[in-house]
């Protein structure tokens, strides 16, 4: 009986794929220095992304029937979820290349594109040309921001961050909605100075996330280790701190944050 050449082979098993309605998705990895194809995707940490993904349509949601407190609380969900998707996957040995691009997509979605939607809702669209550009700068920063990630992260410096990550700079527009929710300063109470402070905020933090300034990561943190007695009091500290007031701390904290790499590469170039 004769073998089927690898061409026949190749259109067969293309035919049969071609049936198929979603096909599986494989891809390759290396398994004690050996390339390996690998079938499936791992469940959890893309459930924890697909969270992230939702929050940030949530968000543009509600920004757009001006319930802009949910959407402000929606973009630090995403952010929670943003973070655990990756502690996650390390932890489980479950990285995959799959992950990355769709936690990268879920980013853009609810760091660069809700919060721009959010901020435009809020306050920027009285502002006419102004506004919508000031939005499209921030997106954009962000895509750049995260292209540029993508393609130096087997390279740079885990412990670093080169420009602000998109999730920080939308926490600090998020608390910004936030804050000004609570205060009652929306629809007719957002008053024109808000509105241009909103704008060269917005734009700010869009420029923040393609400077070359480095920040702290925070990914050499060590989850799995012991650590000192006091760590643990600090912890119930900050939870007691922001139950407080959650809106201005968390505020407060994503501007600490955002200035501190311009601040630390002023004092390093000056000393």
């Amino acid at each position: 009986m004769t073998e089927q050449p690898d061409s026949e082979k190749s259109k067969l098993s293309f035919e049969k794929e071609a049936l198929l309605l979603i096909d599986d998705h494989e891809e390759e990895v290396s398994v004690d220095g050996k390339t390996v194809r690998k079938r499936g995707i791992y469940l959890l940490p893309n459930l924890f992304t697909t969270a992230a993904l939702f929050s940030g349509f949530f968000a543009i949601i509600s920004g757009m029937h001006g319930n802009f407190e949910n959407a402000a609380i929606a973009i630090f969900a995403a952010m929670i979820f943003d973070g655990l998707d990756g502690r996650v996957a390390r932890l489980m040995n479950a990285q995959s290349k799959f992950g990355a691009e769709y936690d990268s997509l879920a980013d853009m979605v609810s760091f660069g594109v809700a919060p721009a939607l959010v901020v435009f809702s809020w306050a920027l669209v009285d502002l006419g040309k102004f506004g919508w550009a000031v939005s499209f700068i921030y997106v954009a920063c962000a895509a750049l921001r995260l292209a540029r990630f993508n393609t130096q992260i087997e390279t740079a410096d885990k412990n670093y961050f080169t420009g602000l990550a998109s999730p920080a700079a939308a926490a600090v527009m998020a608390g910004l909605v936030w804050v000004c929710a609570e205060e009652g300063w929306v629809e007719q109470g957002v008053h024109f100075e808000l509105e241009v402070f909103a704008g060269l905020l917005m734009a700010l933090c869009g420029l923040l996330m393609i400077l070359n300034v480095p920040y702290s990561s925070f990914k050499g943190i060590d989850f799995r280790g012991r650590v000192p007695f006091v760590v643990m009091i600090a912890v119930v500290f900050i939870f007691g701190l922001v139950s407080v007031d959650p809106a201005r701390v968390l505020l407060a904290a994503a501007m600490i944050y955002a200035l501190s790499g311009p601040v630390q590469a002023v004092y390093r170039r000056f000393k």
